[in-house]
This record gives C-alpha cells, sequence and structure tokens, in this order.
C-alpha cells in the first residue's frame, strides 16, 4: 500500500473494462485514489487503507451467482460514504437488504436516458437542468427492490432504480456508468460524490513532487542510483524528479542500440547532460545491435534479440557505477494494475511489467519507481512541474525495440535510414498543419517489398511505405486519423520527392482491434 498524505479513495474492482476510469475521473477531480482487486479487500485492508470514500466498480459476473464477488459487510460500517455502479450497485443491495432480479427484458445495453424520480440529491446537482440526461448502461440483472433506507433519485425506461441512495449514511448507487464518456454528466455525478464524501482536492502535482523527493530520499538514503533512460517520457520525467531528490547520486544510461528516430540520441543526451547536468553515460551500441538483427526477421525474434542486448549492455555500463544499489524504473500506475490478475489465480494475470526485465534480480539491485502511483496524462503534468520542455512532455510514445518494429522484414541500415527521414518528414506535415496534439501516435512503416515507378523519364524501383496516426485514450484500442485528401496527397508528395528510396505512399486505416497500433 502507499504511503501518500492525502485523503484517499479506494475503488474496489469486480472486474469492470472501465475500471480505470473511474480511476481517471478521481485523479482529474484532484482525488488521489486507488484501485485494489475484491479478494484483496479485506476487514484488515480496510482499517489499514482507512478511505475517505469507497467506490464499487461494475463487473461481469451477477450477485445472484454462487460465489458471486462482494466486498466485506465492514464496509458498511465504516461511516464513510459508499457509491456502488452497476454491478456496485447490485452487490450493494443484495447485501443490504434489497432484492435483484435476472434480466428478463430490463437489460440495457447502450445509450439511455434518466429522468429524475420524486426525491432529490446533492449526488445529482447540475442534472436534469434541460430534461432527462443520457447515460450509458451495461446490464443484464436489475435491482427489484431497494433496501431499507433507501430512496429514488432517477430512473429509466429499464432500471426504475437507476440512480439511489441513503442520505443518512451516504450510501449511493447507480445503475450506468458515470466513469464513460457517453455518460456525458458522469463527471458532475462523481464531483458531486467527491464532495459529499468531504475531499480537499489536494491532489496536484506540485503536492506529489513534494511527496515523491522526500519518499525518494528516505528509501535512497545516502546510496546511489542507477537509471535506464530510453528518451520516452516516463524514464524521463523520473530520471529528472530522482535528480532532484538525490542530486549527483543518480546516473543514468542511454543506450543508443541504432533504431531511434533521426536525431533523438543527439536530442537526449543533449537536454539531460547540457540542459540538465544529470551524469550521464551514453552508449553507442548500435553497430552491436544491428549485427545481431542481421538477417532476422521474425518480429518476436527481433524483440527478443533487443531486449537480450539491452540487459548485456546495460549491464556492463552498470558495472562501472561504483556503489550503486537501486535502479530507477519509469512504471507507471497502469502497469501496476494489469500485473494484478483480477481473479487472483497467475494465469489469467494481463501481462507482467519490468521495464528493464529482470535487471534488479540479477544485478541484486533495488527498485525505485517514484511514478507507480501515476496514470500517464499526470506523468506530462509532473514533467511540466519539473520544467520539462513541452515539446518533449507532449512526444508521441515510442516502443522500447524503437524502428525494429516499423521495419517489417529483414532490417538494414539503409533501410533504417530511409524509414528515419520518411518518418521524420511525417511528423514534420503534422506539425505544421497543427495536428500533433489530436493524434496519440503516428510513424512510417517501411514495408518489405520494392514498387515500379515513374520519376522524370525514367523508372524506378523503390521501396513503398505506410503512414500510420491513430487516435486513442490510453493505447489500449485506437481509431485512426481522418486526415484530409490534401493532408495525404502533399505528404506522400513530400517523402517521394525528399526521400531516395521510396516511390509509393500508403495510409493505414485499421482500427485497434483487429489491428495493433504497431506493425510489428
Amino acid at each position: 500500500m502507499t504511503d501518500i498524505a492525502h485523503d484517499r479513495l479506494l475503488i474496489i474492482d469486480f472486474g469492470s473494462q472501465v475500471t480505470q476510469l473511474i480511476a481517471r475521473r478521481a485523479r482529474e477531480l484532484n482525488v488521489y485514489c486507488e484501485i485494489h482487486p475484491f479478494q484483496k479487500v479485506t476487514d484488515a485492508f480496510l482499517r489499514d487503507f482507512a478511505p475517505r470514500a469507497v467506490i464499487l466498480s461494475g463487473g461481469p459476473a451477477s450477485v445472484l451467482d454462487e460465489d458471486a464477488p462482494r466486498p466485506p459487510a465492514s464496509l458498511f460500517e465504516l461511516g464513510v460514504p459508499v457509491l456502488g455502479i452497476c454491478y456496485g450497485q447490485q452487490v450493494m443491495m443484495q447485501m443490504l437488504g434489497g432484492r435483484v432480479e435476472r434480466g428478463h427484458g430490463t437489460a440495457e445495453f447502450g445509450r439511455a436516458f434518466v429522468s429524475p424520480a420524486g426525491a432529490r440529491t446533492p449526488l445529482l446537482e447540475g442534472w436534469f437542468e434541460n430534461g432527462p440526461e443520457q447515460v450509458w448502461m451495461s446490464h443484464g440483472d436489475h435491482v427489484s427492490a431497494i433496501a431499507p433506507g433507501f430512496e429514488v433519485y432517477g430512473t429509466s425506461p429499464n432500471a426504475p432504480f437507476a440512480v439511489i441512495g441513503d442520505p443518512e449514511r451516504r450510501f449511493f448507487a447507480v445503475q450506468f456508468h458515470p466513469e464513460v464518456h457517453h455518460t456525458p454528466k458522469g463527471t458532475q455525478l462523481l464531483r458531486n460524490f467527491m464532495r459529499l464524501a468531504g475531499f480537499a482536492g489536494d491532489w496536484t502535482m506540485g503536492a506529489y513532487r513534494q511527496e515523491a523527493i522526500r519518499r525518494i530520499r528516505e528509501q535512497v538514503g545516502d546510496k546511489r542510483v542507477i537509471c535506464g533512460l530510453s528518451g520516452g517520457v516516463d524514464s524521463s520525467v523520473a530520471a529528472v524528479l530522482i535528480h532532484e531528490a538525490i542530486g549527483d547520486r543518480l546516473t543514468c544510461i542511454f543506450v543508443d542500440h541504432g533504431l531511434l528516430r533521426e536525431n533523438e540520441a543527439e536530442e537526449v543526451v543533449a537536454m539531460f547532460r547540457d540542459h540538465y547536468n544529470i551524469p550521464l553515460i551514453a552508449a553507442d551500441e548500435s553497430d552491436l545491435f544491428l549485427g545481431a538483427l542481421e538477417g532476422v526477421s521474425d518480429p518476436e525474434t527481433k524483440r527478443k534479440t533487443i531486449g537480450r542486448l539491452f540487459i548485456d549492455v546495460f549491464q556492463k555500463y552498470a558495472a562501472e557505477i561504483e556503489g550503486a544499489e537501486f535502479l530507477a524504473q519509469g512504471t507507471l500506475y497502469p502497469d501496476v494494475i494489469e500485473s494484478v490478475s483480477f481473479s487472483g489465480g497467475p494465469s489469467v494475470t494481463i501481462k507482467s511489467h519490468h521495464n528493464v526485465g529482470g535487471l534488479p534480480e540479477k544485478m541484486g539491485l533495488k527498485l525505485v519507481e517514484p511514478l507507480r502511483e501515476l496514470f500517464k496524462d499526470e506523468v506530462r503534468a509532473l514533467g511540466r512541474e519539473l520544467g520539462l520542455p513541452e515539446s518533449f512532455i507532449a512526444r508521441h510514445p515510442f516502443p522500447g525495440p524503437g524502428l525494429a518494429i516499423r521495419c517489417p522484414g529483414e532490417i538494414t541500415r539503409e533501410k533504417l535510414e530511409i524509414l528515419r527521414r520518411a518518418d521524420a518528414i511525417f511528423i514534420d506535415q503534422i506539425r505544421r498543419h497543427g495536428l500533433y496534439d489530436d493524434i496519440w501516435q503516428a510513424f512510417v512503416a517501411i514495408l518489405p517489398v520494392k514498387t515500379v515507378g515513374v520519376m522524370g523519364d525514367g523508372r524506378t524501383y523503390d521501396y513503398a511505405c505506410a503512414l500510420r496516426a491513430v487516435t486513442s485514450v490510453d493505447g489500449m484500442t485506437a481509431d485512426y486519423y481522418p486526415f484530409s485528401h490534401e493532408f495525404l496527397g502533399e505528404t506522400a508528395t513530400r517523402i517521394i520527392n525528399e526521400v531516395k528510396g521510396i516511390n509509393r505512399v500508403t495510409y493505414d486505416i485499421t482500427s485497434k482491434p483487429p489491428g495493433t497500433i504497431e506493425w510489428e
């Protein structure tokens, strides 16, 4: 459990696909929160966590099933406000004396409209000013009788108890999902709940910065820390924060594997060595990596080769730093959440996260993870608080294997140089048209095929490339960006005219799913 000196909101997760959105909304309202799976939330956990309020998430189960997930009964004796969402409403009613029934024609999936009922509540302040409010429903079972002490605040055609509450105990429940953007006034409802719970709204990056510095100093003491610097936002913000805490007892190791974008290595080194004056080992190991990748075309083999070599190289340079006892990683809160299996079984863990996989165990180092309570947008906010350049903070995500996975098939130095130049032109075009901040990620992939073209009076036989640009909230799902035909035509013309080696440009309009964002 995290040592956070703020009022805490506890979100008990029952397996909803959108539980993380509850946490994001809370953080946006300057309320510190943590998500924990229901199995972990015991009586002892509740006492230790001492939440100011609790939200029960949605979930795929039915409260009518045998062994249905539920929170401990002691939750309702803490004397703190509780908000149940969808399954959270149903389990609350089941435990407090209400009744839940199977669907039988009352299931709702998608958009619905909630109308006010007779009773009024501060929970719905700002609602119904112009009539019924749109919400997003996703439920099969439904509450057929509310528990003693509860009253009805809102109804929908298939959910007569869409919004209910016990004002004396400050228990509230909704059948819909206020955390999703399909419920336009959902954030207002959550804001009202935070206000009813008495949260101070003091979770800010300025406050977090000071707390994180204090905790880093307490953890590290007078020892040394090494940080694997990728050049991405997460590791960079972690490095600047740790340097502010312990100064020159931090050494960063930046490995150039020859698979970076145009001028990227020089920009990263200049920023950290010159602007921040952070001790930095800049290791140009491009010959090692590209030599090992020669003739390799399988995507998984590429990834494993790069990962193995990175560990070997990192260990080599880390051994030169005397007295290092800690390894810094840019682990984020979604990584922490996704590493915890909802069902409790190790076989269904979504993914485990070690940014420099296996290094702490191999090297006998202890981990420093100063960003593990933060979402990506909060890391960017912390970066601004620390004074990192906006052009750096707002950069699109870039994968660890770099251009290797944007070069399907065999990797060659020639193809990498062609790819770097085409990618730089594409990003320049996006910036010129003022679209960069509207796009989650954009890049060029060079295809393992050559095509016939005509330039001037001559025949060409050069590579084809694909432009890729997507919009997304968190990278889990994504839609292609709807560029105008004028933009695509102008960009294709620039690439073909300015990049020797490409004579055909395509645009990838695949969403995720079924595709992935990257090509490999």
